[in-house]
């Protein structure tokens, strides 16, 4: 299998495609700066580009099955303005499959019907411009006709897999604090080839 990760050398990202690397897939690892990526295997092509540019993601995706984007949010919406040129790259191609990290603000709140998360009491964030960016990106995929999945994990310390997580559909599990960075990539690589979850947001905790 041939996975693009985007956003290959945040932390979600690295852990990816360290996962993918050695189940001997073959991977493109998208990146702005490559030398942040310190990663060296025979599968691993690494393609330096930009979200932001059409013919970069294009490029990056001609030899692609399968799409991982673990693109972070920044002051310019990058990850809600770089969705289109995603979605568009991959009907030129042919693909179907895109898996993305998302955050549990955009799950629904568990208590105050018809609201995600960021909006009601559940959230604790005192700024609500991370969510509404992953939110624009989020209604991208849904508005698709992608198999789209959107992993949503809670607070995101640096750690290893653990293994012990809960997930959920369209909400976070029920007491769930925080997730590790290496279980959020765990469950985002699985879903390579599970497809239990095509068209949804999950919520992912211990």
């Amino acid at each position: 299998m041939n996975i693009l990760v985007l956003g290959a050398t945040g932390r979600v990202g690295q852990m990816t495609v360290q996962r993918a690397l050695g189940d001997q897939h073959s991977v493109i690892a998208f990146a702005r700066t490559p030398e942040k990526l310190n990663l060296n295997s025979p599968n691993l092509t690494v393609f330096q580009g930009n979200v932001l540019n059409q013919n970069d993601i294009s490029h990056a995706m001609a030899s692609a099955d399968i799409v991982i984007s673990a693109l972070g949010t920044d002051k310019n919406n990058t990850l809600s303005r770089s969705i289109p040129f995603i979605l568009q790259a991959m009907e030129k191609h042919k693909l179907s499959r895109i898996i993305t990290i998302g955050t549990a603000g955009i799950l629904n709140s568990r208590t105050q019907d018809g609201m995600f998360r960021f909006e009601s009491g559940e959230s604790k964030r005192r700024t609500t411009k991370s969510a509404k960016d992953h939110l624009a990106a989020y209604q991208y995929l849904k508005d698709s006709n992608l198999e789209w999945t959107v992993v949503c994990p809670t607070y995101l310390p640096d750690g290893e897999a653990e293994g012990n997580y809960r997930v959920e559909r369209n909400v976070l599990p029920a007491g769930g604090k925080r997730i590790s960075v290496g279980d959020t990539a765990a469950f985002a690589y699985s879903q390579c080839h599970n497809k239990d979850f095509i068209q949804t947001r999950v919520g992912i905790a211990y």
